[in-house]
């Protein structure tokens, strides 16, 4: 290709930037490239620009058969301009036709000396060597199969291999388990009350327990209240009884991806440990204590790497990731490299949740085939006698691959009734498609789940409803957050309520920020959208005025402080980078509290006034005081994220959905949204006709991983 042509494409390029179809990112990596070797072709080019623009998608690679036979499943952040976009999908359309079909732009890929060919190895997915990397050291990747020609960018290439060589080497490792005695431990753990019987049958539970105590490598997924964390903690303590006399226990790290995930599986296991049989032996030695990922895997300031690689392994036996669905390529493939060989992965998570922010949706890839379960004849014939279980010949496959015998789908929720509320709502979300109803069918059977109006009397039920919403300042909007943030039970009320006099000892402070980080999760708002009146900007400055105009905050009706980033009593923040300095992580919620300041005898006027401090959650179950002046990544949260709402529960959770279409409207985000309430769940939508797209589209992330 000549340089002028060079220079038309790359001026097409930054047209489709300007239209806001590519990303800036995406035209500097093409430029990069073209500049390196001017004599690319321009299907080289576009496949750059292309893979780029879908890594910023949550993609790991592009689909090269895809694109060409959907090429509007591309170039996602188009304007909202109507023209601009059509003229932009337009060229694209002209470009692809221009190169023919798949096959012939991976030919024309291979030939090009700014990509590695992988294609055909490894099953069609190119690991080269042991660990992912090849002797080439070429930008970019093309793999896959012929039918299905993936390209990457080589650092996403190789965190596929990394995850896919650690998992693989693990699925070919049996631990050896003497089957009688996992047999009367799992007896012991699962016995049943005088007169009661098993909620379901098999007891899906029982038979994670028994498999994952052969495996190297495990999941469990499943959705809210199914017993994901009763479940790894039965099982773990099945694990240390299993410990031969004499040996030491397992080393066992408990890990999530963010610190309130954390914090959660922290309850969650102080809970169950209550719960375990007193006099079973293990307990003693079952862990406690859970962290982040990145804390686990060692940060270094101002790197990608971590402290823990092959050369430094973690010095754990076992480790056990929950809330795995927010786990991208890029720590999965950290984690495995940082793991011994011989140390096992168990990874617990809802795999219809939404996936990480940044690439990849590894939980989901793996657990393609979980609702099947495909147990071989022998894994069935082994867990029959070894759980007590007999699974039923429906999910019995001769042809059950190794993925298929290391996972486990719970399927009875403890918390929810499937007969209507919040769990009906759930599971209608996430049913698959019916090819006699449609996306109208599904849209029909929420609003008619909705009308059925379930009250809260029935916990086990959880209330839903839905608000038809015409914009974010209308009164219903303000009466909701009002009562949700300002009621006689919240944290608002809970701070005022009990606002500490001068002279108060810090011990009596600690309780009282406690009780306020609790009330605090009683009820959130939730938006998918970050800009806009409908976004956590447009809706935290109109949650604000309500609330001060309500006379629940101090300072009138003024939203201008918020912007400004003013602190007040009673801002709810959230940290959005991981801060190593004040041991805060991304995804941290924190309260802003008035408090006392420290008698000091000298100025009595400045001692009478309050000074403004914010209390989070520490991982010890103690509150960690920081000053405001010291928290330089944080933003308000009466409004939330979805995604950022991800490892979180709330007793009420109310979803805003916006009064247009956008693509990140999807079942996996309302899903995600409605499993995060525990007791009541509102939704609040501008159009009947943006509900009915979200309930349409799902999220689909091309990767390598989904084949086995």
């Amino acid at each position: 290709m000549s340089v002028s042509q060079v220079d038309s494409m790359l001026k097409t390029f930054a047209a489709w930037v300007d239209a806001g179809a590519l990303r800036p990112l995406d035209l500097a990596l093409t430029r990069f490239l073209a500049e390196r070797g001017p004599e690319q072709d321009q299907a080289v080019l576009l496949a750059v620009a292309l893979t780029s623009e879908r890594n910023g998608h949550g993609h790991v690679c592009l689909d090269l058969a895809a694109v060409m036979a959907n090429p509007d499943a591309v170039l996602g952040r188009e304007s909202e301009d109507a023209g601009v976009g059509a003229a932009v999908r337009d060229a694209l359309r002209e470009r692809l036709e221009a190169i023919g079909t798949a096959a012939d732009w991976a030919e024309c890929l291979a030939a090009s000396p700014c990509v590695s060919d992988r294609r055909g190895a490894d099953g069609g997915q190119g690991a080269g060597a042991e660990l992912g990397y090849d002797d080439g050291s070429n930008p970019l990747v093309l793999a896959g199969a012929a039918h299905r020609p993936l390209l990457y960018l080589r650092r996403y290439w190789q965190y596929e291999q990394r995850i896919r060589h650690g998992l693989d080497a693990r699925l070919r490792q049996q631990c050896a388990v003497d089957v009688q005695a996992l047999r009367q431990q799992l007896d012991a753990l699962f016995a049943l009350a005088p007169g009661e019987t098993p909620v379901a049958d098999p007891d899906w539970q029982r038979v994670a327990c028994a498999l994952a105590a052969r495996s190297a490598f495990f999941i469990i997924t499943g959705g809210p209240g199914t017993g994901k964390t009763t479940t790894v903690l039965r099982l773990l303590a099945v694990l240390q009884s299993l410990v031969a006399p004499g040996q030491a226990p397992l080393r066992i790290a408990l890990a999530a991806p963010t610190g309130k995930a954390a914090a959660r599986l922290n309850e969650s296991i102080a809970d169950q440990l209550r719960k375990l049989s007193v006099a079973f032996p293990s307990k003693d030695a079952l862990p406690t204590k859970v962290t982040t990922l990145h804390r686990l895997l060692g940060t270094i300031p101002g790197s990608r790497r971590f402290r823990h690689h092959a050369a430094q392994p973690l010095p754990a036996d076992l480790v056990v990731v929950d809330e795995a669905s927010m786990v991208d390529v890029d720590i999965m493939a950290s984690l495995l490299e940082a793991m011994r060989p011989d140390a096992r992965l168990i990874l617990l998570g809802d795999k219809d949740q939404l996936s990480s922010v940044e690439a990849g949706a590894v939980l989901g890839d793996l657990c393609q085939r979980a609702a099947g379960v495909h147990y071989s004849p022998e894994t069935a014939a082994w867990l029959e006698a070894a759980s007590g279980q007999r699974i039923p010949d429906a999910f019995i496959d001769p042809a059950g691959q190794a993925r298929d015998q290391a996972i486990v789908m719970l399927r009875y929720s403890y918390r929810f009734s499937a007969e209507g509320g919040i769990g009906a709502l759930a599971a209608l979300v996430n049913q698959p498609d019916a090819a006699d109803t449609g996306a109208a069918g599904r849209l029909r059977a929420v609003q008619a789940l909705f009308a059925r109006g379930q009250t809260q009397d029935d916990n086990r039920l959880g209330a839903i409803e839905s608000i038809a919403l015409a914009t974010p300042e209308a009164a219903t909007l303000a009466e909701l957050v009002c009562s949700g943030y300002g009621g006689d039970d919240s944290y608002l009320a809970l701070m005022q309520r009990k606002a500490p006099p001068a002279g108060t000892e810090q011990t009596r402070l600690d309780a009282w920020a406690g009780e306020v980080l609790k009330a605090q999760k009683s009820f959130q708002l939730l938006t998918p959208l970050r800009s806009g009146p409908w976004g956590i900007e447009g809706l935290n400055e109109c949650i604000l005025r309500r609330l001060r105009a309500a006379g629940l905050l101090a300072g009138g009706d003024d939203a201008r402080g918020l912007a400004s980033g003013q602190w007040f009593p009673g801002r709810p923040v959230l940290v959005t980078r991981n801060d190593y300095g004040l041991n805060l992580m991304n995804g941290d919620i924190g309260v802003t509290l008035a408090v006392p300041r420290p008698a000091n005898g000298s100025d009595s006027a400045l001692a009478s006034r309050p000074m403004l401090r914010v209390a989070f959650p520490g991982a010890d179950g103690k509150v960690r005081w920081i000053l405001p002046s010291r928290l330089q990544a944080v933003e308000t949260v009466f409004a939330m994220t979805v995604h950022k709402s991800q490892g979180s529960e709330f007793i009420h959770t109310a979803l805003v959905l916006p009064d247009r279409a956008n693509p990140v409207l999807t079942r996996e985000l309302l899903y995600t949204a409605i499993t995060r309430a525990r007791h009541r769940f509102t939704l609040l939508y501008g159009s009947e006709a943006v509900l009915g797209e979200t309930l349409a589209r799902r999220v689909e992330r091309v990767s390598g991983l989904g084949s086995a």
